[in-house]
């Protein structure tokens, strides 16, 4: 995925803006730097979600939707015991994205475009007290049918997609197979170290770039038909 250089809020000027005949929309990456596997790079979320927001972007016309730089480092306590990960805490993170809608009242709405699932309570309580002060947000989460939960199967197909130079494919291994649903307690007592040795959830085995870009084709046409049905 490719994108125009007005896609990207940080290359354009406040005078741009202030020209606009209509009010942007800006798309935030909410990823994370955290353990994905031996075989991952630490912001394998953050990757996707910049490729998601530029793919909204590309599907609008010209300088309608612009996205901002990602946040990176999100909340990612689960993960904290493997060597690689930061995180802010789920409340510094529900305080962070307060702020930075806030901050975005010049644009026409900002849609937050997630890529890690251990952000969801945070960007719920958000995005729930944004509500209350009448702005306008909206938090997308990709949704993948039968996908697995970290660093498994599509991951690492978006991946290979995306960055193949930086998937380690020698070092692709199996790792806990257990529906996550089932595994929600340990993790939550005792992170994914708990229940995974190399931090996978899920097989990467047969992860292929030509599912990831069908995987990645999907997400960006839903993510798309939902900004569609919230943005007047």
């Amino acid at each position: 995925m490719t994108s125009r250089p007005t896609a990207h809020l940080g290359r354009t000027t406040w005078a741009d803006l202030y020209r606009a005949a209509r009010r942007p929309l800006v798309a935030v990456p909410v990823g994370s730097c955290e353990q994905h596997g031996p075989h991952l790079p630490l912001d394998t979320d953050t990757r996707i979600a910049i490729a998601l927001a530029l793919s909204l972007a590309e599907s609008f016309g010209e300088g309608e939707v612009l996205v901002s730089p990602p946040l990176g480092i999100t909340a990612s306590g689960e993960h904290q015991s493997f060597p690689g990960t930061l995180s802010v805490g789920a409340e510094v993170l529900e305080q962070m994205v307060i702020e930075l809608v806030r901050s975005a009242d010049w644009s026409g709405g900002v849609v937050l475009v997630n890529g890690h699932g251990g952000n969801h309570g945070p960007v719920y309580n958000a995005v729930r007290q944004l509500h209350t002060e009448q702005r306008k947000v909206l938090s997308w989460w990709p949704k993948i049918e039968g996908g697995d939960a970290h660093a498994g199967e599509s991951e690492t197909a978006m991946m290979l997609a995306l960055a193949p130079e930086l998937v380690r494919t020698d070092a692709v291994e199996v790792g806990n197979t257990t529906p996550v649903a089932e595994l929600m307690g340990e993790i939550e007592r005792g992170g994914v170290r708990a229940v995974s040795v190399n931090g996978v959830l899920g097989d990467p085995r047969r992860a292929t770039a030509a599912h990831g870009r069908t995987l990645l084709t999907k997400l960006s046409i839903d993510l798309v038909a939902a900004v569609d049905a919230w943005w007047e």
